[in-house]
């Protein structure tokens, strides 16, 4: 019998149950029974939006966890779950502390400003939790694209490393002064098991394992090949590659043990399919770090994390399949064309890019494609998106598209273009795997 998958539904229903759990604390302890008049309302809801914001803030730090389960979803849907769930964190928490305030500013008859100067100098904890919103606020910020694009990234980085500074300041607060955990043993047990479950999680997964896999297959670059002007490929080799089981389509956090580059991870796919030698990821010139990729020596020792991303085979539904990539999101489509399991004719793929000269692998794709039988069709122009890939287009490459299984990989503007074109030429959303990066 064939393994279940875990699905969205399914992590919904576990961040759900806590979240019961979590309002049943408050309930227990007088939530509505102790709601007598107004103050008592803002202060109860105080209590209830700050208990849920915390767990949410736990949410969002296994989103950045890298465990495999979440991972196998792909980094644009993880991604998505993270920015939803992180408007929604800070929108409580903000809750949280102005209903607190106003609410015991009403029990103590005197001024919001005043009762907030009580609270920052009287109550244990106030002030670091406070700080903890004010680097949450300053993530969220900076997570806005407008704002991002003017960050370099190590600015962006230092910034979100706020947010794991901020949780960990807050955890005091919660205990110290939390109504539902004063004198409650069975609360503050739960509460320390879902921090440390997330801490476990956390250095598990994002240290312990990548080190050890990474010592245990003794990853190195072995060779690094110019592709074009701004594109390069890095080869890295280690021993007993297939045990990592990283599969054509998915993509692996690289950290590369050089001066300048170990400090940072990206997330880079392969563009050649796993072979148990060697692993291929390239990679587009497009800020400094990618720039300095080219400068990397072989010998280079290598840590990865993941692999991540369900834009694999095991998405396959249908017999026939079209694969669809724009820019250098061909590595992974071009990976997935090597090793997916089709008759001749089963396959088609479609390549965007803006001109003759930023083609990718052209000598590997026609070699490819004829060694699989599959079309392979090369879409050239400076228009973007969905004025190029439109339904008519997409129909009129691949007539039967509709009754296929397609894979889309390209910048975020173009895969979301591409799925709402696929959708107007009869394609079921759940026939549609895509990957969009934010280049």
């Amino acid at each position: 019998m064939p393994r279940r998958r875990v699905t969205g539904w399914d992590l919904s229903v576990l961040v759900a149950a806590n979240a019961v759990a979590v309002v049943g604390l408050w309930w227990r302890q007088g939530g509505i029974r102790e709601v007598h008049d107004v103050a008592g309302l803002l202060t109860s809801l105080g209590r209830v939006t700050g208990l849920l914001g915390a767990l949410l803030a736990l949410v969002e730090l296994l989103l950045l966890a890298r465990i495999p389960v979440l991972e196998a979803f792909g980094l644009e849907r993880v991604g998505t779950w993270h920015r939803i769930n992180g408007t929604l964190c800070l929108s409580l928490l903000v809750a949280h502390t102005v209903l607190i305030t106003a609410g015991y500013a009403l029990t103590d008859d005197v001024s919001v400003t005043r009762e907030a100067g009580d609270l920052l100098t009287g109550y244990s904890g106030v002030l670091l939790a406070t700080i903890a919103l004010g680097l949450l606020v300053a993530v969220v910020i900076t997570s806005v694209v407008l704002v991002r694009r003017r960050l370099s990234y190590r600015a962006w980085h230092a910034v979100h490393v706020g947010a794991y500074v901020a949780i960990a300041l807050a955890f005091s607060h919660q205990l110290a002064t939390g109504h539902e955990f004063v004198r409650q043993p069975l609360a503050r047990a739960y509460w320390w098991a879902l921090y440390a479950a997330t801490v476990a999680a956390l250095v598990g997964f994002r240290v312990v394992l990548p080190v050890a896999r990474s010592l245990r297959h003794r990853l190195r670059i072995e060779r690094v090949v110019p592709e074009a002007p701004g594109v390069v490929s890095l080869e890295i080799v280690g021993v007993g590659l297939d045990r990592l089981r990283v599969l054509s389509g998915q993509s692996l956090h690289w950290r590369f043990l050089a001066r300048g580059h170990w400090w940072e991870t990206h997330p880079f796919s392969l563009s050649a399919a796993p072979d148990g030698r060697r692993l291929r990821i390239t990679v587009k010139e497009l800020g400094d770090y990618t720039a300095r990729l080219a400068s990397l020596q072989p010998g280079t020792r290598v840590i990865v994390e993941g692999p991540s991303g369900g834009l694999t085979n095991a998405a396959r539904r249908r017999a026939r399949v079209a694969l669809i990539a724009g820019g250098v999101g061909i590595a992974p489509i071009r990976a997935l064309l090597e090793d997916t399991p089709g008759e001749p004719g089963t396959i088609a793929v479609i390549y965007r890019a803006a001109s003759e000269d930023d083609v990718l692998f052209r000598d590997e794709l026609d070699e490819l494609s004829r060694r699989r039988g599959a079309e392979l069709h090369y879409v050239l122009g400076e228009r973007r998106g969905e004025e190029v890939l439109s339904a008519e287009h997409l129909q009129a490459l691949v007539p039967d598209i509709a009754s296929r299984d397609v894979y889309v990989c390209g910048p975020r503007s173009m895969t979301d273009a591409t799925r709402a074109s696929l959708r107007r030429a009869g394609v079921p959303s759940r026939h549609i795997i895509s990957e969009g990066f934010a280049w």
